[in-house]
């Protein structure tokens, strides 16, 4: 048995809610809220199994809720029920620990085969949402990778990606034009300022943040 709390500031809406979950034999709502507090307090005395929070209620939003519930319920998944796709909203309740974002819309078996799946431990993300979530994580990878050199000079830069390719200092000098010296020294500044011990951590480092998008390979 599956123990459903339901949360939203119109009770038509929590109605609806529970005569389409309580179709399933193996789906039972414990409680029902009104507000993102009452919704906490609920699910805190209920102890339910699913907790399906409307994103938007006055007083404590469902985002907030959400995180209050997944840490002081113990096995509790929450699933996020909004009427608009906002890639800001989805990308908060992810951070709350949300495991299911659907938009209100959604036919009635997409509702239920969601909460069966956040159910089992699954996720479950409206189809019209992923692309925008997939884009987000692009990005922020991209900025996370671009912030890892960004203390490093353009000819630093080049240095290790060539050191990444596993060029030794002479290499380095005739590819870059630069004495082998010189080439020493930009691999010394390059270590230090990534904090690193030498030059195989240094091609480690320049691999895993994906240096040849910075600086395409040199052939």
């Amino acid at each position: 048995m599956v123990r459903i709390l339901i949360a939203d500031d119109h009770s038509v809406v929590r109605a609806g809610l529970r005569a389409l979950l309580e179709q399933r034999d193996n789906f039972r709502v414990v409680a029902e809220a009104s507000t993102g507090e009452e919704a906490v307090l609920r699910a805190q005395e209920y102890r339910p199994d699913v907790a399906v929070l409307d994103i938007r209620m006055p007083g404590l939003s469902g985002i907030e809720a959400c995180r209050r519930i997944i840490d002081s319920v113990a096995g509790c998944r929450v699933v996020m029920l909004t009427s608009y796709a906002e890639d800001e909203l989805l990308l908060a309740a992810i951070d709350a620990g949300a495991s299911g974002y659907v938009l209100k819309r959604i036919g009635s078996d997409e509702l239920l085969h969601a909460v069966e799946r956040v159910s089992m431990g699954e996720g479950m993300l409206d189809p019209s949402m992923t692309a925008a979530v997939f884009e987000r994580v692009r990005e922020a990878n991209k900025a996370e990778d671009a912030s890892a050199f960004s203390d490093l000079t353009q000819q630093e830069l080049a240095v290790l990606a060539l050191v990444a390719e596993g060029l030794t200092n002479r290499q380095i000098a005739v590819k870059l034009f630069l004495g082998e010296g010189t080439v020493r020294n930009y691999v010394s500044s390059v270590l230090s300022k990534i904090n690193v011990s030498n030059r195989a951590e240094a091609a480690i480092y320049a691999v895993k943040h994906n240096i040849s998008k910075v600086v395409p390979p040199q052939h």
